[in-house]
């Protein structure tokens, strides 16, 4: 059962990392693209360490596991704070330009 539940969460745990990773390559604007990276990635990389904790069920790698989630809530929205700020000073344009169509023929 404990491999049923680790397995649930760390697939939860990739699909919000996916998430997180198709949010910065198709979100039009810095801010936008830093605030997917940071809430989807750390919530991806939460429950798979979660998982980790529920497989090997012991309380060192526990304490390590809640350590190291306490660690990325803490600095991520920092980080993500830091990135946005830059982007604002430089001015960073608020769209992407636009891909050329690629046509057959």
């Amino acid at each position: 059962m404990i491999e049923v539940i680790a397995g649930v969460l760390i697939l939860l745990g990739a699909g919000f990392a996916l998430i997180a990773a198709l949010g910065v390559l198709r979100l039009p604007d810095v801010l936008t693209r830093m605030h997917a990276s940071t809430k989807a990635g750390t919530l991806g990389s939460s429950l798979i360490l979660v998982a980790a904790a529920v497989v090997f069920a012991e309380t060192e790698i526990t304490v390590r596991v809640i350590a190291t989630i306490l660690f990325l809530m803490l600095t991520a929205p920092i980080g993500a704070h830091m990135i946005g700020r830059a982007a604002v000073r430089k001015r960073q344009p608020e769209e992407i330009p636009e891909q050329p169509q690629v046509t057959n023929g």
